[in-house]
């Protein structure tokens, strides 16, 4: 298996659009699978939809509300860029946000 990290943008074979890792790094050592979201081009910036560059420059809006668990040794998962630590900050803060109580 490749090593993934919180952060890194994907290319999953049979989607058309790319996915952000969101799992932190130790849920990733400790269970082999990681959470995702997409990232689309042509979204407008709202509260659970945050606007990323990579560090290679792959650029669109992270959708956190569509979260999805991903088993990399069940679906071909290619690494293309990865996100600044800012906007991986952005991105947990925002997940959390959906889940915290009133």
């Amino acid at each position: 298996m490749t090593d993934f990290s919180q952060g890194d943008i994907l290319k999953i074979n049979g989607y058309k659009y790319k996915f952000v890792i969101t799992s932190n790094n130790a849920f990733i050592s400790a269970t082999g699978v990681f959470h995702v979201c997409p990232l689309l081009e042509n979204v407008e910036e709202g509260p659970l939809h945050i606007i990323v560059v990579g560090k290679k420059n792959t650029s669109g809006a992270v959708i956190c509300e569509q979260l999805k668990l991903i088993d990399p040794t069940a679906r071909a998962c290619n690494r293309i860029d990865s996100l600044h630590y800012d906007d991986i900050l952005n991105i947990s803060d925002a997940i959390q946000g959906i889940f915290e109580y009133d």
